[in-house]
């Protein structure tokens, strides 16, 4: 893998749980992303990790973080080409050291206090936590009302072909077992390949992939209410990344037929 990294942990104290958070030329708010992170460690306490990986950015993402990287021995910078979203997960969970791997959106559109409920969701018995924002006692918070439908539809489509039962696949906010994610990344097809190049940002189906892996591999999936507000940066272009995600959920469907999960 080309990456690079600053901040390389240097105890020998292992984190209970590594917090991995994708990012794409988000110079406009990842000082105040890092800021809120800080808080957040500060208050947990000792034991966990927070990987940042820089999918390419050419703004000064990876500056700012750097910066972050060199003030708290927790950080951790991860620098890879840009090849999306996807693959800027795969790299920080395959560098993640914790026990408990979780990730969130660089906007923190799910407050990190979540990450909490998500950790009692797996020391309950799940194997996977999934943030949801669906169901008794979640809120979406200033969507606009034609996101929310194309949402609902594509989450119908998800729940037809692949994935029975769950009613939010994309909310960027999920946490799993460490071997977990082991057994799934071995598995998982989407976007793997480190040759693959991608234009600008994309959002992909890549959480659908790891889900139906890991109900394929007998895991339990179980679904946290969360609180999520709706980014007015937001990166989503509703028609292209509806697109991509259509496709995207279409080779996960061919893969789950010819056996590539099981």
């Amino acid at each position: 893998m080309d990456a690079s990294s600053s901040g390389s942990p240097t105890g020998e104290n292992e984190p209970d749980l590594s917090l991995i958070i994708p990012a794409f030329n988000e110079e406009h708010r990842i000082a105040e992303t890092l800021a809120a992170v800080a808080s957040f460690v500060g208050d947990r306490g000792p034991g966990m990790e927070v990987i940042i990986v820089d999918d390419g950015s050419t703004d000064r993402t990876a500056e700012i973080a750097g910066r972050a990287a060199a003030e708290h021995s927790w950080f951790h910078l991860l620098t890879i080409p840009h090849r999306g979203k996807a693959a800027a997960l795969r790299a920080g969970m395959q560098s993640a050291r914790g026990d408990l791997i979780a990730f969130s959106d660089a906007d923190l559109a799910t407050p990190l206090a979540f990450l909490e409920d998500l950790r009692r969701t797996v020391s309950g018995g799940c194997d996977v936590a999934i943030g949801s924002r669906e169901g008794v006692g979640a809120r979406r918070m200033g969507e606009p009302h034609y996101r929310h439908v194309m949402g609902r539809a594509f989450n119908w489509l998800v729940r037809i072909l692949v994935l029975p039962g769950i009613h939010d696949t994309q909310c960027g906010f999920k946490l799993f077992r460490r071997e977990v994610v082991t057994h799934i990344l071995r598995r998982s097809r989407l976007y793997a390949n480190p040759s693959d190049t991608i234009d600008g940002p994309r959002v992909t189906a890549f959480d659908v992939e790891m889900l139906v892996v890991a109900r394929r591999l007998g895991y339990r999936i179980c679904p946290v209410p969360v609180v999520w507000t709706y980014g007015e940066q937001s990166k989503v272009n509703p028609v292209r990344d509806t697109w991509h995600n259509l496709l995207d959920v279409l080779r996960v469907r061919i893969n789950d037929w010819r056996g590539c999960y099981r």
